[in-house]
């Protein structure tokens, strides 16, 4: 007979990839929030891993999202939600924009591959684990929210590659990150300049998270 104790029941769970991106963490509970990790498997694994222990009323999937959309700006918060999630009219309350998101594989880094996405795909915005975590959520009943915040805009390249800087568990690695600041010094300003704007866009998705969170009974 298994001794495991059962799922302790949350009202919801805020996934983030990185703790970058996690500005409105210190507002929620311990067992309210998720760090996955980069990409779809990081995001499986510790997801379902979290539901071992947790069961969450609804499940948002939030974080950073590179603009496909040109007429979106870095700081727009946008969403998209399954019917039976009860957050459409909170979120737009707190100022966030219904949108079509990808999730991708790899990083796109150009405003090149921007525009093919957006040509493609016709979504507005990509990331790299919503629509795993919202899969495994449909397969259980959760219903689930994407809630993303724009870091980059379509008609910009990121400073560097961030592919190339991955590890095989899709972590940056320092040392590659170091040696290519140090061959391209001039990629400095701009990644400095990446990471003012991704301060600004964490921030604006936490106000949006505490606003809209805030409207319902917790």
């Amino acid at each position: 007979m298994s001794t495991e104790p059962f799922p302790e029941h949350i009202p919801f769970l805020v996934c983030f990839a990185v703790r970058e991106e996690a500005a409105f963490e210190r507002q929620l509970h311990r067992k309210e929030r998720l760090i996955t990790g980069m990409g779809r498997r990081n995001a499986s694994t510790q997801f379902l891993e979290a539901l071992r222990h947790i069961s969450p009323d609804r499940v948002l999937t939030c974080g950073f999202a590179g603009a496909l959309n040109p007429e979106f700006k870095i700081g727009d918060v946008l969403f998209d939600e399954d019917f039976d999630a009860g957050m459409n009219q909170a979120l737009l309350s707190a100022g966030a924009i219904p949108a079509k998101f990808y999730c991708s594989v790899r990083v796109a880094v150009t405003a090149a591959e921007k525009a093919e996405l957006w040509r493609t795909t016709g979504a507005d915005a990509v990331e790299m684990e919503s629509s795993v975590i919202r899969s495994l959520c449909r397969e259980r009943g959760i219903p689930s929210a994407t809630v993303r915040v724009i870091s980059d805009a379509a008609n910009e390249d990121l400073p560097l590659d961030f592919n190339a800087l991955m590890t095989s568990e899709q972590k940056i690695s320092m040392p590659k990150l170091m040696g290519k600041l140090l061959k391209s010094p001039r990629s400095i300003p701009r990644l400095m300049d990446l990471q003012r704007n991704t301060r600004h866009a964490a921030q604006r998705l936490a106000d949006v998270l505490e606003k809209s969170l805030s409207r319902r009974d917790r």
